[in-house]
C-alpha cells in the first residue's frame, strides 16, 4: 500500500506545457511562412524564365552577353562562375581545412586558442559587403599596383581579387564545418590507434580525417554554394557589369588577371535594365541556371558523402 502511495504522484499524467507548445507552434508558423514565401518567389521565377530556356534551349548557355534580348546568353558568366568557384575550392578549402585539424587536433585548449575560435565564429557572421570592403582595398588597390604605379599582383580589378575575396568569405564557414566533422569523430577510435601504436599524425591521417571526411564534404560544399551566389563582394572587386568581349587566345595567367563576370552579376544587372526583356524574361531565366548549378554541387556533395558513409 505504501509502496503505492509513493508512486501515486508520478503516475498521475502531468500538466500540459500550454508556454513551450505555443513557443513551438510559433517556430513552426515561422517555418511554414519561410516556405510560402520560397515557393511564391520559384514559382514566381520559373513561370517567367521558363519560356525563355524553353525557347532557346542550349543557345541560351552557349551565347555570350550581348545588348540584343535575343542574342544574349549567359555562356561567359557560366565560365566566370566555374573559375570562381574552382579558385574558391583551390584556395579556401585546403587552408580552411588544414586550421581545422590544427585547432581540434594539435593546438592545446589555452586563452589564444579560445579567442581564436571565437574570432572565427564572429567572422562567420560578417555580412558579404564587409569581405567585399577588405578585398577591394587589399586586393584591388594594395596588391593591383606595384610601387611604380604598373600592375600588381592581382592586376587590379579581376578575376583573381574577386577569387580571394570569396575565398576569405567562405573561410571562416569551412573552418567551422570541418572542426565540428572532427570533434564529432569518437574519442575511442582515436584511443584505439595509440593503442597499436601510432603516432599523431597517423591517427590524424588515418582516423580522424577519413572519418570527418562526410561532414567536411557537406560544409565544404554550402560554403562554395554561398560563394557562387554572393554579388555585393563581386561588385566591390571589379565584376563586369555590362557586356565585354575578350580575344580567345588569353593565358590562364591572363584570364586570372583580366575582366571577369559572374551569373550573380549577370542576374543583377539584367534586373536593371530599361528592356523589359532582359528584365522578365532573362534575368529569371539565368536565375535558374544559377539554382541549377547550385543543386547540382549539393547534389555531387550528398553522393560523395553516402559514398564515403557506406565505405566505412
Amino acid at each position: 500500500m505504501s509502496v503505492l502511495v509513493a508512486t501515486e504522484p508520478r503516475l498521475r499524467p502531468q500538466r500540459t506545457d500550454w508556454a513551450g507548445l505555443a513557443f513551438a507552434m510559433a517556430l513552426l508558423l515561422c517555418l511554414l511562412t519561410c516556405f510560402a514565401f520560397l515557393a511564391a518567389l520559384l514559382s514566381q521565377v520559373f513561370a517567367d524564365g521558363w519560356g525563355t530556356l524553353a525557347d532557346r534551349g542550349t543557345e541560351f548557355l552557349t551565347s555570350e552577353l550581348s545588348t540584343s534580348p535575343r542574342r544574349s546568353g549567359v555562356a561567359q558568366a557560366i565560365k566566370g562562375s566555374l573559375l570562381l568557384a574552382g579558385f574558391v575550392a583551390v584556395v579556401a578549402f585546403p587552408l580552411g581545412i588544414a586550421t581545422a585539424v590544427y585547432l581540434e587536433e594539435y593546438a592545446k585548449n589555452t586563452r589564444v586558442t579560445r579567442l581564436m575560435r571565437l574570432n572565427i565564429r564572429n567572422l562567420a557572421g560578417v555580412p558579404s559587403v564587409v569581405y567585399g570592403l577588405l578585398g577591394l582595398t587589399v586586393f584591388v588597390q594594395l596588391l593591383g599596383t606595384d610601387m611604380a604605379g604598373g600592375e600588381g599582383i592581382t592586376g587590379g580589378r579581376s578575376l583573381l581579387a574577386g577569387g580571394l575575396t570569396l575565398s576569405i568569405l567562405v573561410l571562416p564557414v569551412v573552418i567551422i564545418t570541418a572542426s565540428e566533422s572532427l570533434a564529432a569523430v569518437p574519442s575511442v577510435l582515436r584511443e584505439g590507434a595509440y593503442g597499436l601504436g601510432a603516432t599523431q599524425w597517423e591517427v590524424v591521417r588515418t582516423v580522424a580525417v577519413p572519418n570527418a571526411i562526410p561532414g567536411i564534404l557537406t560544409g565544404t560544399v554550402l560554403a562554395l554554394s554561398r560563394a557562387l551566389g554572393e554579388t555585393a563582394p563581386l561588385i566591390l572587386t571589379g565584376a563586369f557589369l555590362g557586356n565585354f568581349f575578350r580575344t580567345p587566345d588569353q593565358s590562364v595567367i591572363e584570364t586570372f588577371r583580366g575582366d571577369y563576370t559572374a551569373l550573380p552579376m549577370v542576374i543583377y544587372n539584367w534586373a536593371g535594365e530599361a528592356k523589359k526583356e532582359f528584365k522578365l524574361e532573362l534575368a529569371p531565366a539565368a536565375i535558374i541556371v544559377l539554382l541549377a548549378i547550385t543543386l547540382l554541387c549539393n547534389a555531387g556533395a550528398v553522393i560523395l558523402r553516402t559514398r564515403f558513409e557506406r565505405s566505412e
